[in-house]
């Protein structure tokens, strides 16, 4: 007979190893979080164009959280400062103008694909 203990161990270790799966991309390549920032930042800009400054603040930060995680290079920087640039205008108000940076961000990242 199997004892209590054993058995509930046994349980955590399966369930363990159908858990960890997923995990394995848990931490995306530096590659990756560029295209996770494009893909943010694709978002602001149809948000943008549809004069909703708010949502394009918040794909934009999006976006730049995972630019910021994306390694280094001037292409980055230069998205990223883009980007910063799209958050400042979003946050006045200012959808046109950040829509404008924003594609001149994406313009910088898609190069880094």
């Amino acid at each position: 007979m199997i004892s209590r203990y054993y058995r509930a161990a046994l349980i955590v270790v399966v369930l363990g190893a159908f858990v960890s799966v997923p995990m394995v991309n848990a931490h995306p390549t530096a590659t990756g979080n560029v295209s996770e920032a494009i893909d943010h930042a694709k978002q602001a800009v149809a948000h943008g164009k549809e004069g909703h400054a708010d949502e394009l603040v918040k794909h934009a930060e999006t976006a730049l959280d995972f630019a910021k995680m994306g390694g280094r290079g001037v292409e980055l920087s230069e998205g990223i400062h883009h980007l910063k640039e799209a958050i400042e205008y979003g946050k006045a108000g200012h959808a046109d103008a950040g829509v404008e940076h924003i594609e001149t961000a994406l313009k910088h990242l898609s190069e880094i694909n």
